[in-house]
């Protein structure tokens, strides 16, 4: 068998690679070794009839036009606005941390006091990463931001990545906002949908293409004797291609307990983190995702954070750390000496992107190759 490009990997990065060569006049293998398209953003009917993420939730949103208009040729989208709330001191409050949460939580001469001085400091509608927060030389904000910090910030981060926020890429803390508005949604981007159909749905089209070819339950390797290619465009981890040569990069895994429950609702909003309690970090309710109101019963997933064990667990997010940045600098030199293979998405560039931001390179990677 003779393509152009071999891709590894049917994640977004993958996919969007494959239909942009494939719609360009290239003949594309794409290979993965799950038994499934999608990567981690597969999704599926359970035995109840409530469509799942199999690895978790992925809310997709965007302030990216080009982005999103490339993904509307394959999906119609339903509208969603993501509400999260966290376990605070025992009461469901709003994330991310605003102005409701202030009044959730504080009397409201407090609040009032705080609110003010959050809104003369910052202005109206600003979103303040904490540790910057924590810089504050006014007590009062500090008392804020020591009260985020201990009570929103640290468990919840001590639980996810098995670190302290100060040991982790501020590109990580920033990700956790507090937000100087009344605005409740989780996120403030132009385009926030979810796929109408679902995110597997989606992919199907993307593949649908006579010059794709899919290839699942593969290890790359194993076919690349039986499958000549121009190029090979590899979005698995980067150092397990390398052999390890500097070393194992460091990620972080998932795990999910999955219950179908006799309720018409189990939460009070699609996600309810939490920081301090328990050992799982959040519940995620997937109806509230999906639009499935109609249904009689509700299937939920109690997630926890691990650290990733090659063939023991899946590779979730990279850990963005000075050290591990250093230690991924090797292997993109590596990477630099080989000739007609290119590396992408969240393990091949060890980054940790949203679903837009790993379309968005697949774009760009697409670009690249069609113009050089």
């Amino acid at each position: 068998m003779k393509v152009d490009y071999l891709i590894v990997g049917a994640g977004f990065t993958g996919v969007t690679l494959a239909e942009r060569l494939a719609s360009a006049g290239k003949r594309v293998l794409v290979v993965d070794r799950r038994d499934h398209i999608g990567g981690n953003a597969y999704d599926e009917m359970d035995s109840h009839g409530v469509l799942i993420h199999r690895y978790g939730p992925h809310i997709f949103h965007t302030n990216s036009k080009k982005v999103f208009d490339y993904l509307s040729r394959f999906t119609e989208w339903r509208p969603y606005y993501h509400r999260v709330c966290a376990v605070v001191e025992g009461k469901e409050v709003p994330l991310p941390f605003s102005l409701a949460t202030l009044r959730a939580l504080f009397s409201q001469r407090v609040a009032d006091r705080l609110e003010e001085k959050l809104v003369s400091r910052f202005g109206y509608g600003a979103r303040v990463a904490i540790l910057r927060l924590r810089e504050e030389e006014d007590p009062d904000l500090k008392f804020l931001a020591d009260y985020v910090y201990r009570n929103v910030f640290e468990g919840y981060t001590l639980k996810q990545w098995g670190l302290r926020p100060e040991e982790l890429s501020p590109s990580v803390t920033a990700r956790v906002p507090v937000l100087v508005s009344y605005d409740t949604r989780y996120f403030q981007d132009t385009y926030q949908v979810m796929p109408k159909e679902g995110y597997t749905a989606l992919f199907r089209r993307m593949l649908a293409h006579s010059n794709i070819k899919v290839l699942l339950r593969a290890d790359w390797r194993e076919v690349e004797g039986e499958v000549r290619f121009d190029r090979l465009i590899f979005t698995g981890p980067i150092d397990e291609f390398f052999g390890y040569l500097h070393g194992a990069l460091p990620y972080r895994s998932l795990r999910f307990h999955m219950e179908t429950l006799r309720l018409p609702f189990f939460q009070s909003v699609a996600q309810v983190n939490y920081p301090n309690e328990h050992a799982y970090t959040r519940i995620t309710e997937f109806k509230r995702l999906t639009g499935q109101d109609y249904l009689p019963h509700t299937t939920v997933a109690f997630e926890y954070s691990e650290a990733y064990e090659p063939g023991r667990n899946e590779p979730y997010y990279p850990v963005p750390k000075d050290e591990n940045e250093a230690r991924y600098r090797k292997y993109l030199e590596e990477a630099r000496k080989l000739k007609s293979v290119y590396f992408a998405g969240r393990l091949g560039d060890y980054r940790y992107y949203n679903m837009d931001q790993a379309v968005a390179r697949a774009l760009e990677l697409f670009e690249e190759l069609t113009h050089a």
